[in-house]
């Protein structure tokens, strides 16, 4: 009996769900995707990428079946278990194009809970580093002694005194474990590799092009230092400066937006609503409560699946107690997991009918991708045909690690409300490009004719891309759908992005500007 159960829990290790039920209603749904690709594939497919960029968004956003998914299924790939092969689309772009600007916000990696459940032993998981502990990756010894070296690097006073690894024996509440370490130094040297024959960054990169913030927690600091570590190509800590975001939404000094506030106490109204009409749901309370000899208040304040989570992802076996402590005693089980799991599926379904997410999204992630988008525009601008380099170059890599609550409403804003849920190590990647210049009228002269002089060449076209993940999204975005894209383009033009976050934005919350969408009196 024991084996079997054992079986049971190391047939879903592969990944699980994070319900925060203060902050559930950030879940989107998960959608299963076709098998990963190797990295020799994606590698062989760099001409080819009008084809690839079609299959991705396949991949991304498959056709709906009747038939409902099986809850536990949908949690598989929520760990993100490091040893699997990864896909990365990233740095992926038709021929001759050059890669201007990249933007990355990751979460932050695999963490100990948040939460205890009440009566029972908390998951025994060392926080230390050790690059013979599994998992473990290359890198990882010289990490942890670069990250001695820290007082060397630029930090704002807020982040001055907050441990650059993890380093308890016995992991405390919300510490990022060596799993997170090892998912960003894989996403980190992902993202190099992919990068690197682009010349984004060259060996000698200066401190004025690379951007690093990161909110004020000790789990997202060292996922994004382990990231960095991961993707500069010479990581110099003289060079580096982190930057302090106090708000997980990094909206920076433009945080005030009492709309925003009112959107998401109506969404949690809702959210409330659905799931006290859940017998079910109630059911599994009583009886989880029940076998710890808690009450069932008690038991929803500790939030039972986020430590179950842990335990799935560590392959360890469900927390149990004895008979003796005020309860039935026994072991709690995968099936109570899967009910609060398909309550969570039902809850997205619902959500994304009722509205008042994709509202409060917009309002709590617009001061960031407004500052985005004015980063690209400055890029641009200064790529221009005749401009003049400046010292030291340009911001061409800008870093924000960040939680959960930051990546779910950077997706919905985005509209993609039907992306996966923020996984451990989840990234979302903006990439800029600008095409080769062309010939006046190149269209109509392709052979025959003698070259053109420089003063009737036209300066190359600046497009962006979006990917959750590695995976291309960018046609899945509330700012390029297919129908706008170009015939002779396969990606989609820089214009459409900043139309849509200085104006096509505010739409959806019946405004003009941002000021006038969190300010208006509601009617």
């Amino acid at each position: 009996m024991l084996a079997r159960n054992r079986f049971l829990f190391l047939v879903v290790v592969g990944g699980a769900v994070l319900a925060v039920l203060s902050f559930s209603l950030q879940f989107l749904n998960l959608i299963p995707t076709s098998p990963m690709l190797d990295e020799q594939t994606v590698q062989a497919a760099d001409g080819g990428f009008r084809g690839l960029q079609a299959k991705s968004r396949k991949r991304v956003f498959p056709v709906h079946h009747n038939q409902e998914p099986d809850p536990v299924f949908e949690a598989y790939s929520y760990c993100n278990t490091p040893n699997r092969t990864e896909q990365a689309w990233e740095g992926h772009s038709p021929v001759d194009y050059k890669l201007l600007s990249v933007h990355v916000m990751i979460r932050h990696g695999d963490r100990y809970p948040l939460y205890a459940i009440p009566k029972t032993r908390r998951p025994s998981i060392d926080c230390t580093l050790s690059a013979s502990r599994q998992p473990s990756h290359p890198l990882l010894t010289s990490f942890i002694n670069h990250m001695g070296q820290g007082t060397k690097g630029h930090w704002e006073a807020q982040l001055g005194s907050i441990s650059r690894l993890p380093n308890h024996s016995v992991c405390e509440m919300g510490e990022l474990t060596q799993t997170g370490v090892v998912q960003h130094l894989r996403n980190g040297q992902l993202l190099q590799r992919a990068y690197k024959h682009h010349s984004l960054l060259p060996s000698d990169w200066s401190p004025r092009q690379v951007w690093m913030e990161t909110t004020g927690k000790s789990r997202t600091l060292q996922s994004g230092m382990a990231f960095l570590y991961g993707f500069l190509p010479d990581f110099d800590w003289t060079k580096v400066t982190v930057r302090h975001q106090w708000s997980t939404l990094f909206c920076g000094s433009a945080c005030e937006c009492p709309a925003r506030s009112k959107y998401l106490e109506e969404e949690q109204r809702r959210q409330y609503r659905l799931r006290v009409a859940d017998s079910n749901l109630e059911r599994t309370y009583i009886n989880m409560a029940r076998t710890l000899g808690v009450l069932t208040r008690q038991l929803r304040a500790a939030n039972p699946i986020d430590s179950l989570l842990c335990h799935l992802c560590h392959g360890l076996s469900f927390p149990c107690v004895s008979s003796g402590d005020g309860g039935t005693g026994g072991c709690l089980t995968m099936a109570q997991f899967a009910v609060i799991r398909q309550q969570q599926l039902d809850d997205e379904v619902d959500r994304r009918r009722f509205g008042a997410y994709r509202k409060y999204a917009i309002l709590a992630m617009y001061p960031y991708l407004n500052r985005t988008a004015n980063k690209m525009e400055q890029v641009a601008r200064a790529n221009e045909e005749g401009r003049q380099p400046r010292l030291g170059g340009e911001e061409v890599f800008t870093f924000s690690s960040g939680h959960d609550v930051t990546i779910a409403p950077l997706l919905s804003a985005l509209g993609l409300e039907e992306a996966k849920f923020p996984r451990f190590a989840a990234r979302i990647v903006f990439e800029m490009w600008k095409s080769p210049p062309t010939t006046q009228g190149q269209a109509k002269n392709k052979a025959g004719k003698s070259a053109r002089s420089k003063s009737d060449q036209k300066d190359g076209d600046v497009f962006i891309r979006v990917l959750y993940n590695g995976e291309d999204v960018t046609f899945h975005t509330a700012f390029c759908h297919p129908s706008d894209r170009h015939t002779n383009q396969p990606l989609c033009p820089l214009k459409n992005f900043l139309t849509f976050v200085r104006k096509d934005i505010f739409s959806i919350v019946n405004a003009t500007s941002y000021k006038e969408a969190c300010y208006k009196l509601s009617g």
